[in-house]
């Protein structure tokens, strides 16, 4: 009988916290989007549709295509296999000038926000990119490394890793000095500030810089094949431009545009996963 009284208290300790409340699971909630989640951007799509549409029969124009002209067009131009030959050579440029952006701009953002003597001699350097047009470094391109794979690849490098480094400098930056002497009191090593405090705490900037620096990406991808290389989607803009297709050339822009928002919309995602404390609207 004592074991069993011992037991119901120790299970009333532990699974009540004070006089009638009583231990419950915690349930997960299923996440339904949000009626204005749906409407808003459909609402406003429909009148950009509209104003689309009047504004071009206004104009009466051979440059500018109808809203329902466009749609027809992309309609075409998705059962056209030149389209994902197009998408296949540009991405292959995308991704690796992308990922090795990821692998050099994560960690020397990281080490730039916290050790003030590197800072020093970078900041410089990181200035200058951030002020020079990208576009201006095409003809540097062509004179270092050619007109080839490796130039497209350069150009994206260069368009992600500079917002890579510095939203993983600022998010090294913003942790409170406060945790860092706390854990410095109780004999935390520099391995362990990173591991407990200042990685988790980077994380959201850094998030924010991998969506940032895909946003880049799409634009550097672009105007290297618009610039420099006639491939990929720059080719097909270019021919649709000089054969006078404007239908097919907005078509084409809008395939890029969704491309950019697919490839935001994984980064979301793995924002959500990577830094799931964060609320939804600072994601």
């Amino acid at each position: 009988m004592k074991s069993a009284a011992s037991e119901a208290t120790s299970l009333d300790s532990s699974g009540r916290s004070g006089a009638g409340r009583s231990f419950r699971p915690q349930s997960r909630r299923l996440s339904v989007p949000r009626a204005d989640a749906v409407l808003y951007p459909l609402a406003t799509l429909v009148v950009i549709a509209v104003v689309w549409e009047v504004g071009a029969v206004a104009a009466d124009s051979l440059l500018i295509p109808t809203f329902t002209e466009t749609v027809t067009a992309l309609g075409a131009l998705i059962f056209n296999p030149r389209l994902w030959e197009a998408l296949a050579i540009s991405n292959q440029a995308l991704i690796v000038g992308f990922t090795i952006a990821l692998f050099v701009g994560i960690p020397l953002g990281l080490a730039l926000g916290r050790y003030r003597g590197l800072a020093a001699v970078a900041n410089p350097y990181l200035t200058i990119l951030l002020t020079v047009p990208m576009a201006g470094m095409i003809p540097l391109l062509v004179m270092s490394v050619g007109i080839g794979f490796e130039a497209r690849v350069l150009m994206v490098f260069l368009f992600t890793v500079i917002v890579v480094i510095v939203n993983a400098r600022a998010g090294v930056r913003e942790v409170d000095p406060a945790l860092i002497e706390m854990a410095r009191s109780f004999g935390s090593g520099e391995l362990q500030l990173w591991r407990q405090i200042l990685l988790p705490a980077s994380v959201p900037a850094v998030m924010v810089g991998v969506r940032l620096g895909l946003s880049h990406a799409v634009t550097g991808m672009v105007i290297v094949e618009l610039l420099l290389v006639a491939a990929g989607i720059g080719h097909l803009i270019l021919e649709y431009q000089a054969f006078l297709q404007p239908g097919s050339l907005y078509a084409t822009v809008v395939v890029v545009v969704l491309e950019a928002l697919v490839l935001i919309s994984a980064a979301n995602r793995l924002a959500q996963r990577a830094a799931p404390w964060l609320e939804p609207a600072t994601r």
